[in-house]
């Protein structure tokens, strides 16, 4: 995925509008009777707190969706940083369609800038080792698109987007998989790459004798799971120049560095998209608002 490809997705827009069905329905009853519908005004989205941008595009699309009509500006466009009362967004137009499109424009800008800002803290603690800061399927099920790209966003890259895209053993399949032998990994890997030649494959390990009995069938990463650094340091000397190295499971921003001096060429968080806080994000008039004649 390339983030700026994301609202060119034909089921980010079907997302975009079934969030704008679901909060406006059969209307916006607030605005259908307090505002007036020649009423023309010019507002801005701004940040109540410094944060990497993602989802300008998101939100621009959105006004648009509730009125073509809108001029929106992009100020702070995707994968910029902003100060805070910094301004990302402009937008001119109808007064009652921008307020209709106010929240659900919001909510996904404020997500979205949530992940980017905490994927970049992670992507900079690491940033001497040149290591990968992953991303994982731990998403907020039907924001996948939107939670991936702004980690795009943030400086990080997208692990497999589904489980159609890659093969990935881990323990629970390792445990179906000949009596849950871990001296016999390499004959999963065989088995994957028969059944999936065109899928790089992935096997989970939480030893060193794991790794040597994963290595055998030459994956293309080994995951190293809820190790320590210790243990993380022997699995990469195993795995140099045969198997690339992911490092996950519990991993701190506080600890990443550490992480990333054992030489791993990866770090997949799940806490980048189901635990990152939303920023602080708000809609502000900017201009007196014009009554039609």
């Amino acid at each position: 995925m390339d983030a700026r490809d994301l609202i060119h997705d034909p089921r980010a827009v079907a997302a975009i509008r079934s969030a704008l069905n679901e909060d406006v329905g059969p209307g916006d009853a607030t605005t259908l009777t307090l505002v007036d519908p020649s009423a023309l005004a010019a507002g801005e989205i701004l940040a109540r707190e410094a944060c990497r941008v993602a989802g300008a595009s998101v939100g621009k699309k959105v006004f648009e969706c509730v009125d073509p009509s809108l001029q929106v500006e992009i100020v702070a466009p995707d994968g910029t940083d902003v100060t805070t009362g910094g301004v990302i967004l402009k937008i001119t137009g109808r007064a009652a369609s921008i307020l209709t499109a106010e929240r659900t424009a919001l909510n996904f800008m404020q997500r979205m800038c949530g992940i980017a800002t905490l994927t970049r803290a992670f992507v900079d603690a690491v940033s001497e080792h040149g290591t990968m800061i992953l991303d994982t399927r731990k998403t907020t099920p039907g924001l996948r698109l939107f939670e991936k790209n702004a980690v795009l966003c943030g400086g990080g890259s997208n692990h497999r987007f589904g489980l159609f895209d890659r093969v990935l053993i881990k323990d629970n399949h390792r445990r179906l998989w000949q009596d849950g032998d871990p001296s016999r990994l390499d004959l999963a890997v065989v088995a994957a790459r028969k059944g999936f030649p065109k899928l790089e494959v992935e096997v989970e390990v939480e030893s060193v004798t794991e790794c040597v009995s994963a290595l055998r069938g030459r994956p293309d990463w080994i995951m190293l799971d809820n190790m320590d650094c210790a243990m993380m340091r022997e699995c990469v000397e195993l795995c140099r120049g045969t198997s690339r190295t992911e490092a996950s499971g519990g991993i701190t921003l506080e600890r990443a560095r550490e992480v990333a001096g054992t030489g791993v060429d990866a770090i997949s968080l799940g806490c980048l998209t189901h635990s990152a806080p939303s920023v602080d994000l708000s809609l502000e008039w900017k201009a007196d608002i014009q009554h039609g004649g």
